[in-house]
Protein backbone atom coordinates (compact mmCIF):
# COMPACT_ATOMS: atom_id res chain seq x y z
CA UNK A 1 0.00 0.00 0.00
CA UNK A 2 1.29 3.43 -0.94
CA UNK A 3 1.57 5.90 1.93
CA UNK A 4 2.08 9.64 1.48
CA UNK A 5 1.21 12.91 3.15
CA UNK A 6 -1.06 14.35 0.45
CA UNK A 7 -4.64 15.31 1.31
CA UNK A 8 -7.59 13.68 -0.40
CA UNK A 9 -8.12 16.91 -2.37
CA UNK A 10 -4.49 16.91 -3.55
CA UNK A 11 -4.71 13.28 -4.64
CA UNK A 12 -7.89 14.02 -6.58
CA UNK A 13 -6.37 17.03 -8.31
CA UNK A 14 -3.37 14.91 -9.35
CA UNK A 15 -5.62 12.23 -10.83
CA UNK A 16 -7.80 14.82 -12.57
CA UNK A 17 -4.74 16.44 -14.13
CA UNK A 18 -3.48 13.15 -15.63
CA UNK A 19 -4.12 13.53 -19.38
CA UNK A 20 -3.25 9.89 -20.07
CA UNK A 21 -6.19 8.56 -18.11
CA UNK A 22 -8.60 6.73 -20.44
CA UNK A 23 -12.24 7.76 -20.33
CA UNK A 24 -15.50 5.92 -20.87
CA UNK A 25 -16.97 8.93 -22.65
CA UNK A 26 -20.56 9.82 -23.43
CA UNK A 27 -22.64 7.47 -25.53
CA UNK A 28 -25.60 8.40 -27.70
CA UNK A 29 -28.41 8.84 -25.18
CA UNK A 30 -28.21 9.86 -21.53
CA UNK A 31 -30.38 10.00 -18.45
CA UNK A 32 -29.80 12.48 -15.63
CA UNK A 33 -30.24 10.75 -12.27
CA UNK A 34 -30.53 13.21 -9.37
CA UNK A 35 -30.00 11.46 -6.06
CA UNK A 36 -31.68 12.53 -2.82
CA UNK A 37 -32.14 16.27 -3.21
CA UNK A 38 -34.30 16.22 -0.10
CA UNK A 39 -34.16 18.58 2.82
CA UNK A 40 -32.57 16.04 5.17
CA UNK A 41 -29.43 16.30 3.02
CA UNK A 42 -29.57 19.74 1.40
CA UNK A 43 -30.77 22.08 4.17
CA UNK A 44 -28.16 22.64 6.90
CA UNK A 45 -30.36 25.46 8.15
CA UNK A 46 -33.02 22.89 9.04
CA UNK A 47 -30.99 19.72 9.60
CA UNK A 48 -27.39 20.61 10.47
CA UNK A 49 -26.52 17.08 11.62
CA UNK A 50 -27.42 15.36 8.35
CA UNK A 51 -27.27 17.99 5.60
CA UNK A 52 -24.20 19.14 3.69
CA UNK A 53 -23.16 21.69 1.06
CA UNK A 54 -20.10 21.37 -1.15
CA UNK A 55 -20.63 23.62 -4.17
CA UNK A 56 -23.10 26.41 -3.26
CA UNK A 57 -24.41 26.37 -6.84
CA UNK A 58 -24.95 22.59 -6.91
CA UNK A 59 -28.74 22.70 -7.23
CA UNK A 60 -28.64 25.40 -9.91
CA UNK A 61 -26.23 23.25 -11.93
CA UNK A 62 -28.47 20.21 -11.50
CA UNK A 63 -31.55 22.14 -12.58
CA UNK A 64 -29.70 23.28 -15.70
CA UNK A 65 -28.53 19.78 -16.66
CA UNK A 66 -32.03 18.42 -16.07
CA UNK A 67 -33.58 21.12 -18.26
CA UNK A 68 -31.08 20.44 -21.04
CA UNK A 69 -31.84 16.72 -20.90
CA UNK A 70 -35.59 17.33 -21.07
CA UNK A 71 -35.13 19.65 -24.04
CA UNK A 72 -33.53 16.78 -25.95
CA UNK A 73 -36.18 14.28 -24.89
CA UNK A 74 -33.83 12.47 -22.52
CA UNK A 75 -35.10 11.14 -19.18
CA UNK A 76 -34.63 12.90 -15.86
CA UNK A 77 -34.97 10.94 -12.61
CA UNK A 78 -35.19 12.13 -8.99
CA UNK A 79 -34.84 9.88 -5.96
CA UNK A 80 -35.49 10.33 -2.24
CA UNK A 81 -34.89 8.24 0.86
CA UNK A 82 -37.97 7.35 2.93
CA UNK A 83 -39.02 4.65 5.41
CA UNK A 84 -42.28 3.37 6.82
CA UNK A 85 -43.42 4.50 10.31
CA UNK A 86 -41.55 1.83 12.27
CA UNK A 87 -38.39 2.11 10.13
CA UNK A 88 -38.39 -1.63 9.55
CA UNK A 89 -37.68 -1.33 5.83
CA UNK A 90 -34.30 0.28 6.59
CA UNK A 91 -33.07 -3.16 7.61
CA UNK A 92 -29.69 -3.48 9.29
CA UNK A 93 -28.73 -0.10 7.83
CA UNK A 94 -31.10 1.54 10.31
CA UNK A 95 -29.76 -0.12 13.45
CA UNK A 96 -26.67 1.91 14.32
CA UNK A 97 -28.39 4.97 15.77
CA UNK A 98 -31.90 6.05 16.67
CA UNK A 99 -32.14 9.84 16.84
CA UNK A 100 -34.45 12.23 14.98
CA UNK A 101 -31.69 12.59 12.36
CA UNK A 102 -31.15 8.85 11.91
CA UNK A 103 -31.71 7.36 8.49
CA UNK A 104 -34.70 5.20 9.42
CA UNK A 105 -36.52 8.21 10.85
CA UNK A 106 -36.99 9.88 7.47
CA UNK A 107 -40.75 9.37 7.13
CA UNK A 108 -43.08 9.89 4.21
CA UNK A 109 -44.28 13.50 3.80
CA UNK A 110 -41.99 14.73 6.58
CA UNK A 111 -39.76 17.81 6.26
CA UNK A 112 -36.75 15.51 5.88
CA UNK A 113 -38.43 13.62 3.05
CA UNK A 114 -39.53 16.77 1.19
CA UNK A 115 -37.57 17.82 -1.87
CA UNK A 116 -35.53 20.97 -1.47
CA UNK A 117 -37.79 23.79 -2.75
CA UNK A 118 -34.99 24.95 -5.06
CA UNK A 119 -35.07 21.82 -7.25
CA UNK A 120 -37.04 22.09 -10.47
CA UNK A 121 -38.95 18.87 -11.09
CA UNK A 122 -41.25 18.53 -14.07
CA UNK A 123 -43.82 16.14 -12.66
CA UNK A 124 -45.34 15.60 -16.09
CA UNK A 125 -42.24 13.94 -17.54
CA UNK A 126 -39.67 13.25 -14.80
CA UNK A 127 -39.55 9.93 -12.96
CA UNK A 128 -39.66 10.38 -9.16
CA UNK A 129 -39.36 7.53 -6.68
CA UNK A 130 -38.38 6.74 -3.11
CA UNK A 131 -35.51 4.39 -2.32
CA UNK A 132 -34.39 2.61 0.81
CA UNK A 133 -30.79 1.63 0.16
CA UNK A 134 -27.76 3.57 -1.16
CA UNK A 135 -27.94 2.69 -4.85
CA UNK A 136 -30.64 4.31 -6.97
CA UNK A 137 -30.86 0.97 -8.81
CA UNK A 138 -31.58 -1.24 -5.79
CA UNK A 139 -35.17 -2.56 -5.83
CA UNK A 140 -36.27 0.45 -7.89
CA UNK A 141 -37.82 1.06 -11.33
CA UNK A 142 -34.65 2.72 -12.61
CA UNK A 143 -33.18 -0.14 -14.66
CA UNK A 144 -36.37 -0.88 -16.60
CA UNK A 145 -36.92 2.85 -17.16
CA UNK A 146 -33.45 3.27 -18.67
CA UNK A 147 -33.92 0.23 -20.88
CA UNK A 148 -37.26 1.52 -22.16
CA UNK A 149 -35.70 4.91 -22.96
CA UNK A 150 -32.71 3.29 -24.73
CA UNK A 151 -30.20 4.97 -22.43
CA UNK A 152 -26.51 4.09 -22.63
CA UNK A 153 -25.12 6.91 -20.46
CA UNK A 154 -26.04 7.79 -16.87
CA UNK A 155 -25.22 11.26 -15.52
CA UNK A 156 -25.27 11.12 -11.72
CA UNK A 157 -25.79 14.09 -9.41
CA UNK A 158 -26.66 14.47 -5.74
CA UNK A 159 -25.34 13.14 -2.50
CA UNK A 160 -23.54 11.86 -0.84
CA UNK A 161 -20.44 11.39 -2.98
CA UNK A 162 -19.17 8.68 -0.64
CA UNK A 163 -22.55 7.03 -0.17
CA UNK A 164 -25.49 6.97 -2.55
CA UNK A 165 -23.65 8.56 -5.49
CA UNK A 166 -20.80 6.10 -5.26
CA UNK A 167 -23.12 3.11 -4.79
CA UNK A 168 -25.20 4.19 -7.78
CA UNK A 169 -22.09 4.75 -9.91
CA UNK A 170 -20.69 1.29 -9.16
CA UNK A 171 -24.01 -0.32 -10.00
CA UNK A 172 -24.44 1.83 -13.10
CA UNK A 173 -21.09 0.68 -14.47
CA UNK A 174 -21.87 -2.90 -13.46
CA UNK A 175 -25.04 -2.74 -15.55
CA UNK A 176 -23.13 -1.57 -18.60
CA UNK A 177 -23.78 2.17 -18.57
CA UNK A 178 -21.23 4.85 -19.36
CA UNK A 179 -21.29 6.72 -16.07
CA UNK A 180 -20.67 10.46 -15.76
CA UNK A 181 -20.32 12.41 -12.50
CA UNK A 182 -20.26 16.22 -12.92
CA UNK A 183 -17.94 17.36 -10.14
CA UNK A 184 -19.92 20.45 -9.12
CA UNK A 185 -23.17 18.45 -8.91
CA UNK A 186 -22.23 16.09 -6.07
CA UNK A 187 -21.71 16.83 -2.39
CA UNK A 188 -20.64 15.27 0.89
CA UNK A 189 -20.33 16.06 4.59
CA UNK A 190 -16.51 16.34 4.67
CA UNK A 191 -14.00 17.17 1.96
CA UNK A 192 -11.93 14.09 2.80
CA UNK A 193 -14.79 11.70 1.97
CA UNK A 194 -15.82 13.80 -1.02
CA UNK A 195 -12.45 13.98 -2.75
CA UNK A 196 -11.36 10.46 -1.84
CA UNK A 197 -14.46 9.09 -3.51
CA UNK A 198 -14.19 11.37 -6.54
CA UNK A 199 -10.67 9.97 -6.96
CA UNK A 200 -11.86 6.39 -6.75
CA UNK A 201 -14.78 7.03 -9.08
CA UNK A 202 -12.49 8.63 -11.64
CA UNK A 203 -9.96 5.82 -11.48
CA UNK A 204 -12.46 2.95 -11.65
CA UNK A 205 -16.14 3.53 -12.20
CA UNK A 206 -16.98 6.84 -13.88
CA UNK A 207 -15.80 9.89 -15.73
CA UNK A 208 -15.70 12.76 -13.26
CA UNK A 209 -16.10 15.86 -15.43
CA UNK A 210 -16.67 19.58 -15.12
CA UNK A 211 -20.35 20.46 -15.18
CA UNK A 212 -19.80 22.58 -18.29
CA UNK A 213 -18.62 19.51 -20.20
CA UNK A 214 -21.79 17.63 -19.28
CA UNK A 215 -23.90 20.68 -20.18
CA UNK A 216 -22.12 21.07 -23.50
CA UNK A 217 -22.78 17.46 -24.43
CA UNK A 218 -26.45 17.75 -23.47
CA UNK A 219 -26.76 20.83 -25.65
CA UNK A 220 -25.73 18.56 -28.52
Amino acid sequence: MVTEDKTARQLYEAVKANPARARFGFGSRAAVVNIDFQQAYTRPDLFPKSAYVTDPDQIAHVNRLSALARARGMPVIWTRVMYKPDGGDAGVWGTRTDTPDSLQNIKQDSERHAFDPRVEIDAAVDLVFDKRMPSAFFESPLQSYLVWHKVDTVILTGGSTSGCVRASAVESLSRGYRTIVPEQCVADKHESYHFANLTDLQLKYADVVDVEEAAGWLKG
